[in-house]
């Protein structure tokens, strides 16, 4: 699915909710096991640096509600590894446990010059991209210490990423 579908999305399903029984963050569920070894790029996955403040706004409040964590995703469209990044959360396994369990927001930092307070935030200095970190719906940065870690993308195979980002959100 387009990145940018899926941003222009969000607002919508600001309505969406979980029954009241639902605890206060989603459990972590451990990362599907992929079939697909690879995933085609997607060709421009960052909606416009415009919009990036909003997005974040709404995603924690949707995040809030449906007692998710968010996945900010710091890239450019000019990016060869943010690309593949989004190509491998738009695989449909993929995809379907990106969205129980996070809130995922694409946020365009340009070329490195907007947009970085999104992550500063949160203790994080953007250098490189992509950059992803792990937020709880109250602002805790699960991540900080590794979110640069998927800069490789092109050589990390779909499982191996998602691995990577399951092992995060154990962390609260």
């Amino acid at each position: 699915m387009n990145r940018s579908l899926l941003a222009a999305g969000l607002s919508l399903a600001l309505t969406a909710t979980l029954p009241a029984h639902a605890a206060s963050t989603t459990p972590a569920v451990p990362a599907p096991k992929l079939t697909e070894t690879s995933a085609p790029p997607v060709a421009e996955p960052y909606p416009d640096t415009a919009v990036a403040h909003e997005q974040v706004e709404q995603a924690f409040a949707l995040a809030q509600k449906t007692h998710r964590k968010v996945l900010l995703d710091f890239g450019g469209n000019w990016c060869p590894d943010c690309k593949m990044l989004s190509g491998i959360f738009a695989l449909p396994d993929a995809a379907r446990w990106l969205d129980s369990q996070f809130v995922v927001v694409p946020v365009n930092v340009g070329r490195i010059n907007t947009n970085l307070d999104l992550a500063e935030r949160y203790g994080v200095t953007i250098k490189s991209v992509p950059t992803v970190i792990i937020v709880t719906p109250e602002g805790h940065a699960l991540n900080g210490d590794g979110s640069k870690a998927l800069g490789n993308a092109r050589s990390m195979s779909p499982q191996a990423v998602l691995d990577l980002i399951s092992d995060w959100n154990k962390r609260g």
